[in-house]
């Protein structure tokens, strides 16, 4: 969020002094676009679900069940992810979605507490006590 605020700030100064005022509105529709993504992303697991929201246009309820793999990326694809330290859940066939969130170990031992059979795939090292939940 810092290196975005550094950039609007700077370019809309620039453009303030210039007298670009049509510049200027275009810079704080975007700003509010993006803060309002970075205060609407949100993962909740309730019971075997995973809802994942993100701004006005991704909404999607995922069953733990269907999700068959989970790996550490660093994918710069749109998503529902505000970092790109993600982890892509990989459900039904050939599904998947990236997702950053905040505390990852604790997300991905949630999701193995729920469905043990997850395959996981980590870049990092897993602290031992949640090794019986992963495989790496």
């Amino acid at each position: 969020m810092i290196p975005f605020s550094i950039l609007f700030i700077g370019i809309g100064s620039l453009m303030v002094y210039k007298g670009i005022w049509e510049g200027v509105g275009i810079i704080m529709i975007i700003a509010l676009f993006i803060g309002h993504l970075f205060m609407t992303t949100s993962y909740t697991i309730d019971g075997h679900t995973i809802q994942i929201k993100s701004g006005l246009f991704f909404n999607k309820s995922l069953k733990i069940d269907s999700i068959r793999k989970i790996v550490e990326t660093r994918n710069p694809i749109s998503s529902p992810a505000l970092s790109l330290d993600r982890i892509e859940l990989i459900y039904n066939q050939y599904d998947s979605v990236l997702i950053s969130p905040i505390d990852k170990m604790s997300f991905i031992k949630a999701l193995a507490d729920v469905k043990p059979e997850i395959e996981v795939h980590l870049k990092s090292k897993v602290p031992i006590s949640q090794e019986n939940h992963l495989n790496k």
